[in-house]
């Protein structure tokens, strides 16, 4: 009885255990991250955004982003945790040990005569016939008698001495920490129940365990379906046009899990006369074409006729079904478009190198669907290679008010930035027909907008110039300026129904060729990360040139001052190609804003390695090679708008992909020429 009790005392204690084992290591992570969040992004004030009620702060709101699922298991798991510590501290009774000498209040190697004393005192206080209360009567046989009677015999005496029991020497006991009810149960009702707990502890968890590895095993590290990737690279062009994009897009494994309704089909079919004119279709054979469209996959046709509903802002008179499908297809489109641009930038032979054209396209989409803009804006204008797209992101705008505009010789959205502060209100209020209350939102937007400055070096680290085959390091220092002198704040995109940090894509391209030499995505919202990596890769180049402590401790500063003013360093490398002068240009492509992109030219010269394979300087070069490496090392830099060479090219039809892919091809076989011209050896039995 006395073991069942103590096993039955231990089951709350076991039960703490498992649950602090793994609740308290996770509630110390949560809290980390909690602590090392990004710096905080401010939104947008213009009324647009505060109507749409994207970023409003009320109570249910914040209540509702406090109860997520994890949340709330968390904090009761907490509370049942602390329950449980209550119950073992003042409910659960302590089980004690049998010590006669102790119940009988005295001291161990007490006399005969003190005991037979203090057992009479005590018969006296709790002897059924003095005391007539049951709890005395119990503690009176249960406890006094059975110590009056240990200490008395004289063999239960020694063996209490000398092995702490009056029954001698006690043997390992082993029990289990399970609840009494459970250990008094007799028959197949106990032996089921405890089966079921069995199962409860010990199946269920891995059957959750085999059920959450089967699913994330369908995913990527960002959340990205492996068919996804599959799909993107099949489809995926180097002549790809932006225009084409959207059906690569739209392909992706997600969206076919998207359920089709029979109640979607009028819906749809309104909603596909409202976005029409947007889908490319051919006006000469508009009968076959719309038959041909609605021949897709069902899914394809809603997906995409979803996505244009974004583009073209028609998604208020959606049902409640195909609203939820509307905001599920928004909320997957940034990371899937975040991987539609990786495996156009991937690498690939024969040289190694992604392409240029599908990869601006990808980011051209994400910046409409961010801001709502139909495909069919960035049409190239006037004096404009966007088109009116960068207008019609502001608040209040729309065709009308940038053709008004655009009488006053305001064509682009640099020359309206440009402009004085008074004489663009005046601007806007007597030539656009904005009101002042309209003016004033667009001068809080323009003050958002990022520009965007790029500075780049290209070197090889330890050497002068650069020669064909070396390892080329990029240093590019990319600076975000704002009017409202903020470095860090959520874009103006009051139709697209999520919160959308800002992504910038840093490629060093060649436009020429239609080749991406490096790529890497970069996020001004994490400082400290970005402290840690300029501080990092500035102290290893310097100390790699050889340079002092002093210095070393200078240039890092100068990076950390940078960093904390709006700066980012990204450090890149790529293998130098053949011998030669190229004509390279970074674009610095904004995923959320419009209009906001830079391009930076960049002269880069090769020259041809040595013959004993020994840099300029060595023993084998002579003055004029020593002069030629220093000439290759000169870089030349120049930041301009998108010109000529960056031109959407979103109203373009086929023909031109196909003179894409003839210059492309074009391009090869003179790079192929050249390669055979510098070959030392030739070899008359190469097969292609």
């Amino acid at each position: 009885m006395a073991e069942s009790e103590e096993n039955s005392a231990l089951f709350p204690i076991f039960i703490l255990t498992l649950l602090a084992l793994p609740l308290i290591p996770y509630t110390v992570l949560r809290l980390y991250h909690a602590t090392t969040k990004k710096t905080k992004s401010i939104h947008c004030r213009c009324s647009v955004c505060a109507r749409s009620g994207k970023y409003r702060k009320s109570i249910f709101k914040r209540i509702s982003n406090f109860s997520t699922c994890s949340n709330l298991t968390l904090v009761l798991l907490w509370v049942i945790m602390a329950i449980l510590v209550y119950y073992i501290k003042h409910i659960s009774r302590e089980v004690q040990t049998f010590e006669p000498f102790s119940i009988l209040g005295l001291e161990p190697g007490a006399s005969d005569s003190e005991i037979k004393k203090s057992y009479r005192r005590l018969s006296i206080q709790y002897h059924p016939d003095k005391n007539p209360d049951p709890e005395a009567h119990n503690y009176f046989v249960e406890f006094i008698s059975k110590a009056y009677q240990a200490l008395t015999d004289p063999v239960s005496r020694e063996n209490y001495e000398k092995y702490g029991h009056p029954d001698g020497r006690q043997g390992l006991q082993v029990g289990i920490a399970l609840p009494k009810f459970l250990l008094n149960i007799d028959g197949a009702s106990g032996g089921l129940l405890l089966l079921g707990i069995v199962g409860v502890g010990i199946l269920l968890p891995l059957i959750v365990a085999v059920v959450y590895l089967s699913r994330s095993s369908k995913y990527t590290g960002n959340y990205v379906m492996h068919n996804t990737l599959q799909t993107y690279v099949y489809f995926m062009k180097p002549s790809l046009a932006p225009s084409k994009v959207m059906d690569v897009f739209i392909k992706a494994s997600e969206y076919m899990e998207i359920p089709v309704r029979r109640s979607d089909d009028e819906p749809l079919q309104k909603l596909f006369l409202a976005v029409r004119s947007e889908l490319n279709l051919d006006l000469k054979n508009i009968k076959s074409e719309q038959a041909k469209f609605w021949k897709q996959h069902p899914v394809l046709v809603k997906t995409e006729l979803l996505i244009h509903a974004q583009l073209a802002r028609e998604s208020a008179p959606l049902p409640p079904a195909l609203d939820s499908d509307f905001k599920r297809l928004l909320e997957l489109a940034p990371r899937l478009l975040e991987e539609l641009v990786k495996i156009a930038v991937m690498p690939r032979s024969p040289n190694g190198r992604g392409w240029l054209r599908p990869a601006i396209g990808v980011v051209e989409l994400s910046q409409s669907i961010v801001q709502a803009v139909p495909l069919s804006a960035r049409k190239v204008t006037g004096g404009s290679a966007e088109g009116i797209a960068p207008f019609l992101q502001l608040p209040h705008f729309s065709e009308a008010t940038v053709k008004k505009i655009a009488r006053k010789r305001v064509r682009t959205l640099q020359e309206l930035l440009e402009m004085a502060g008074e004489e663009r209100a005046e601007l806007l209020t007597q030539t656009g027909g904005l009101s002042a209350t309209e003016a004033q939102d667009v001068e809080l937007v323009l003050e958002t907008m990022p520009c965007v400055e790029v500075e780049i070096t290209c070197e090889t680290e330890g050497e002068e110039g650069i020669q064909e085959g070396d390892i080329v390091t990029m240093y590019a220092w990319v600076t975000i300026k704002r009017r409202n002198g903020l470095t860090v704040a959520l874009p103006h995109a009051p139709f697209f129904p999520f919160s959308k940090e800002e992504n910038f894509w840093l490629l060093l391209a060649d436009p020429v060729a239609n080749e991406v030499w490096m790529s890497q995505k970069l996020n001004f919202s994490d400082e400290a990360a970005a402290l840690a990596a300029a501080s990092t890769a500035v102290r290893e180049a310097k100390e790699a040139l050889g340079a002092s402590p002093k210095e070393v401790s200078a240039a890092v500063g100068e990076s950390i001052e940078k960093v904390k003013n709006g700066s980012r360093l990204v450090v890149g490398k790529f293998q130098a190609p053949n011998e030669g002068n190229y004509s390279l240009c970074s674009y610095c492509l904004c995923d959320a804003w419009i209009g906001c992109d830079r391009k930076t030219n960049l002269k880069l010269k090769v020259l041809k390695r040595s013959r004993a394979g020994t840099r300029g300087g060595g023993g084998g070069a002579t003055e004029e090679a020593a002069a030629a490496a220093e000439e290759g090392g000169e870089e030349e830099e120049d930041e301009e708008e998108y010109d000529d060479d960056y031109e959407s090219e979103y109203s373009d039809d086929d023909q031109e992909e196909d003179k894409d892919d003839k210059k492309d091809d074009k391009n090869k076989k003179a790079a192929a020429d050249k390669d055979s011209s510098n070959s030392e050896e030739g070899s008359g039995t190469d097969e292609e």
